[in-house]
């Protein structure tokens, strides 16, 4: 629940016979779960090593104890009890008695802390009290203290008391705490702590609207803190790029919100510093709006990340690439169709064995209809869309080979992507071609438009001299 990085065990690698050869080695080629987990609590870890032990990529058995090692600094007594009898294969065996003198301390520390709290938590449910609360945190302070005895020592054990329902897995009781600790503390290291640990009580509980808010709060102190050292600021920033992916593959109404935030100057830049693998995740999310634009001024964000998305995936290349990311690369900077086609095919593997896009991308359809994947349907209409810009006339057999479609269903997608995207263009069955019919564009509007663009540049230009 604090900014330190966890001690978290390595991800087995050794052969699994649950699923064919070619379907393990791309999952573990790319995994991205021993890069994610050094920038994550161990609680959140927890859902990571879940996922691949029913994936089946890695033994079950190691997993099992990398699960054990990960929980063990918790107080989850309980479950690490569970997971003790499964690694040693016997439900009957007896426990160890360190497990037992290890929960009868924890029960004795919740106790404690219970005790500790009692009075601060009875007045901040009073609601007596709580209306004589100004907006001022030192104002509230200094009349919990003047007429009913509070201290500081009080407020501190309120901190605790939440770490301590966080570390056994309450999560919504460590929330509640936490929320109550951070309007009374003027502690500010101590308030970016609870915050960080709220954060994480909204994600495991799903509360997606709650995390949203956290996470704007978190973004706020580490733009705003003086004190932050830039070194200090990128490791946050980083922390909270990984924790933000939850909500993004999570909560739809959550995931403009997000892009914005992940293309803003500083996050952009400290995508591209600390964690590049974080742009296959970009690029999923990006490429999966694109669909669904609705008004103009969305349509047009969305057109600018994407210009964005394409600028960065170029400058990282060499830094970091797998097929979600090559698939951007092959049809937007090297206009090579075959590779895309191959790119989104071995992308569809990639997504099948990924924790955040394997949900995020399949998309049920009605009932006795296969789900399909969001990211593909969304790749495939942008490779329909860059091909349809470059030709005039189509063969359909050709478009469907690169869609990877039947003919039959080739010349569907194409039907649905005329009237879809209403493009001028019509379908000579006879010869099997769609013939395209591209305006050409006014050269005095082309010189319009790049003037447009060059006095925009200029602007900034001039700006970030100015600063």
């Amino acid at each position: 629940m604090s900014l330190e990085e966890p001690q978290v065990p390595a991800v087995a690698d050794a052969t699994s016979q649950a699923e064919g050869p070619s379907a393990i080695e791309t999952a573990r080629k790319y995994d991205l779960t021993p890069k994610i987990m050094p920038f994550l609590d161990r609680h959140l870890i927890f859902h990571l090593l879940a996922f691949l032990r029913d994936q089946q990529f890695y033994p079950a058995e190691e997993l099992l104890q990398n699960t054990y090692d990960l929980l063990e600094p918790t107080n989850m007594t309980d479950y690490l009890m569970d997971l003790w009898k499964q690694i040693h294969g016997k439900e009957d065996i007896d426990i160890p008695r360190e497990f037992l003198l290890k929960r009868e301390k924890v029960m004795q520390e919740w106790s404690a802390l219970q005790d500790e709290t009692t009075k601060i938590t009875g007045l901040l449910e009073n609601p007596d009290v709580v209306s004589n609360f100004r907006s001022d945190k030192m104002q509230n302070l200094q009349f919990l203290k003047d007429n009913h005895g509070v201290t500081d020592d009080m407020i501190d054990a309120l901190l605790r008391y939440g770490q301590a329902a966080y570390s056994r897995g309450s999560y919504d009781q460590a929330s509640d705490i936490l929320y109550s600790f951070r309007i009374l503390s003027t502690d500010s290291d101590k308030v970016n702590q609870a915050t960080w640990g709220k954060l994480a009580c909204e994600i495991l509980t799903v509360n997606w609207e709650g995390a949203m808010e956290e996470i704007q709060k978190i973004k706020e102190a580490i733009d705003t803190k003086p004190f932050l050292s830039p070194t200090a600021q990128l490791q946050q920033r980083t922390w909270l790029i990984h924790w933000a992916l939850f909500p993004l593959f999570n909560h739809e109404a959550a995931r403009d919100t997000i892009l914005e935030l992940f293309f803003s100057p500083n996050f952009i830049n400290t995508i591209q510093t600390s964690c590049p693998w974080v742009l296959r995740y970009l690029v999923a999310a990006v490429i999966t709006s694109k669909k669904n634009s609705g008004s103009s001024r969305a349509a047009a964000i969305q057109q600018k990340q994407f210009k964005d998305l394409v600028r960065v995936v170029r400058q990282e290349l060499y830094e970091y690439s797998d097929p979600i990311t090559e698939f951007i690369a092959a049809l937007h900077l090297d206009f090579d169709f075959e590779e895309a086609q191959k790119k989104l095919g071995e992308a569809e593997e990639v997504i099948r064995s990924d924790f955040f896009l394997q949900v995020f991308c399949a998309t049920e359809q009605s009932e006795g209809v296969e789900s399909k994947n969001a990211f593909v349907e969304s790749a495939r209409h942008l490779i329909s869309e860059a091909y349809c810009r470059i030709h005039q006339r189509i063969d359909i057999t050709d478009l469907s080979q690169r869609l990877n479609l039947s003919q039959e269903d080739g010349e569907k997608w194409i039907v649905n992507l005329i009237k879809d995207t209403r493009v001028d263009a019509k379908i000579d069955y006879k010869n099997g071609t769609v013939i395209m019919n591209h305006p050409p564009q006014s050269v005095y509007q082309q010189v319009i438009e790049k003037t447009k663009g060059g006095f925009f540049r200029t602007q900034v230009l001039h700006a970030a001299v100015t600063r």
